[in-house]
């Protein structure tokens, strides 16, 4: 089930000329009512979010559904507005000196779609490269204002999973072998060869065993980073080791580890319930 991403490339570029001309705040305020746009018209999302917050025994308010409207458009705008101005964003870190050390020397990390974690592409604390595996479903007009945007980093290039299997296999191959860094987003699984079934909210659903293949393939150090919207174009990162027993047989100690991190995403869902951008029925299918 493709999830187009929200938005149209006209309204993404007005909202960014705004910007330039008006500052951040001005966007902030414009926000609201965009996001009552969607609040009004959006009802497959409010189907799939009230699901969501059930399983968190939560009710879905109006205001709760309005705010995780509104926290989505806020890290959508972040994600354009960081890579032109990435200086007037603030970050902080759990663990700064652990996150620089896996990053330094080569690790998995393990995204989500959760918070902002498209806008930690502006800074890094390494000069190491990280490659972000994705397969994102998001308009043509959209990508093309997001290119358009001359990138602050150097070290964070994109693998993208729509080109052939054997060119990404190969690019993900000379990434790890060159000690760079690859990054997977973990919560969708894109490809039926590449998912398998956990209990995540008391429920089944499909995720991404991609990571943890090439992990326990090439005995890569896994590493989970959540991206935490903490107030106006600031976010706290958390990140912690996620353990996997080369000892063991492919599949169990896949299934091992990416049972750690499901239980670790469930832990920071709880945490913050309206950063949580899988908005469609999680528990339905696997992604195609």
């Amino acid at each position: 089930m493709a999830t187009i991403q929200r938005g149209s490339g006209w309204s993404i570029k007005l909202v960014f000329t705004l910007y330039k001309i008006f500052g951040y705040k001005f966007t902030y305020f414009l926000m609201f009512p965009v996001t009552f746009f969607y609040f009004i018209f959006a009802s497959n999302v409010k189907k799939a979010l009230r699901i969501y917050y059930n399983k968190l025994d939560i009710k879905l308010t109006n205001r709760r559904y309005f705010n995780h409207l509104f926290m989505f458009a806020m890290c959508m705008v972040d994600r354009f507005i960081s890579k032109a101005d990435c200086n007037s964003y603030n970050f902080s870190y759990e663990n700064r000196d652990f996150i620089k050390q896996r990053v330094d020397n080569g690790s998995i990390l393990l995204l989500s779609h959760f918070g902002g974690w498209s806008v930690t592409n502006c800074k890094t604390l390494s000069n190491n490269i990280i490659n972000v595996v994705m397969k994102e479903v998001i308009l043509e007009s959209i990508k093309k204002i997001e290119n358009s945007i001359k990138r602050p980093l150097e070290n964070i290039r994109v693998i993208d999973q729509s080109q052939n299997p054997i060119e990404v296999s190969i690019k993900i191959a000379n990434a790890i072998s060159n000690k760079e860094c690859i990054a997977f987003m973990a919560d969708r699984a894109v490809d039926n060869r590449f998912e398998e079934k956990i209990e995540f909210l008391g429920e089944l659903a499909s995720f991404n065993t991609n990571p943890f293949k090439v992990a326990y393939k090439t005995k890569t150090p896994l590493t989970l980073v959540f991206v935490i919207n903490n107030g106006l174009q600031s976010y706290h990162i958390k990140s912690k080791k996620i353990d996997m027993n080369f000892d063991l047989d492919e599949k169990t100690a896949i299934t091992l580890s990416l049972k750690e991190y499901v239980k670790s995403f469930e832990d920071i869902v709880k945490q913050y319930p309206s950063q949580w951008f899988n908005l469609y029925n999680f528990w339905e299918k696997a992604i195609d």
